[in-house]
């Protein structure tokens, strides 16, 4: 990837990075399925502003809005419900850590489905260095209160597969000529559409308490910055940088939230922090291939 790459990818990281927090304060209010279709519904009203004031076209073609939908499907709707639930018995920490398999999911998903983002040895073994980080980065804490949570666990894994999925099948938005924005408010708009019918069947959001402060701002939060402003970038680097190198962001989201926290929270950090972060560095470094290749071709004169 190029440094404009990276930058775009750390960015989408610290976006991303919230949506954990966010959600943890939000999901003890919210029903799961309510807070997806808040987060959807309100990140598409925003992007559907910004497509106005940039005025530019949305797309009325049957084809795209398939494709809009089923992507709204693997990318919003099956994940989101599956974290949120999940985040109801396991903590976000644990979270974080069985989100960052998702590289892994897209390895497996693009070498089968795609024919210019084969599996490589260098892209497996830096993936699981990054994974081995994140677990060190977190830390034991975050297994602790696991007894009975496997079924949050499962769930979790089942996000991290739909989102490689995701990562793949949105590779063809650029063959459709749709620019990121376009696409970014295509999938949440559908998602939107989705999820109205399935939360007036279960979770009757007209009988839930009106929620507080923090949990209104919580919510808007998740919906502006961690969904509206994220999947901007994320359908840009889709296109240029391909599913597997988009997939990392999970692995540098967990070093986000450390760092945050120490700057905003003063939170302390301790020595797993940097020998996890120097591990998910590690991983990066051996997917990207550049200093490997570079000293092979070194060796070679």
């Amino acid at each position: 990837m190029t440094l404009k790459e990276w930058i775009l990818l750390s960015v989408l990281s610290v976006l991303w990075g919230g949506a954990f927090f966010f959600a943890s304060v939000a999901v003890k209010v919210i029903p799961p399925l309510t807070l997806v279709f808040l987060r959807v519904g309100i990140a598409a009203l925003v992007l559907l502003i910004f497509l106005k004031a940039k005025k530019e076209a949305i797309p009325k073609g049957k084809n795209i809005w398939s494709s809009f939908f089923f992507m709204g499907l693997l990318n919003n709707l099956v994940p989101f419900s599956l974290l949120f639930w999940a985040q109801t018995s396991i903590s976000g920490g644990l979270a974080s850590i069985l989100n960052s398999t998702t590289p892994m999911f897209s390895i497996l998903v693009a070498h089968f489905l795609l024919s210019d983002e084969k599996m490589a040895l260098n892209k497996v073994i830096g993936v699981l260095f990054g994974i081995l980080g994140v677990g060190v980065l977190v830390g034991g804490n975050a297994m602790l209160g696991m007894d009975g949570a496997i079924f949050g666990i499962i769930a979790c894994l089942g996000a991290a597969l739909s989102y490689g999925f995701a990562g793949v099948y949105g590779r063809r938005f650029k063959a459709q000529k749709i620019v990121p924005s376009v696409g970014a408010f295509g999938q949440l708009a559908a998602t939107t559409i989705m999820i109205i019918p399935i939360i007036i069947v279960i979770d009757k959001p007209w009988l839930l308490p009106l929620p507080g402060t923090s949990i209104i701002l919580s919510v808007v939060s998740l919906a502006v910055f961690s969904t509206a402003f994220a999947y901007l970038i994320f359908f840009k680097l889709l296109a240029t940088a391909g599913a597997v190198n988009v997939g990392l962001v999970t692995l540098l989201i967990p070093v986000s939230a450390i760092f945050l926290g120490a700057t905003f929270l003063n939170e302390q950090l301790e020595m797993q922090h940097y020998v996890g972060v120097s591990l998910i560095l590690l991983g990066l470094v051996a997917v990207d291939g550049r200093i490997a290749s570079k000293a092979k071709s070194l060796s070679a004169e």
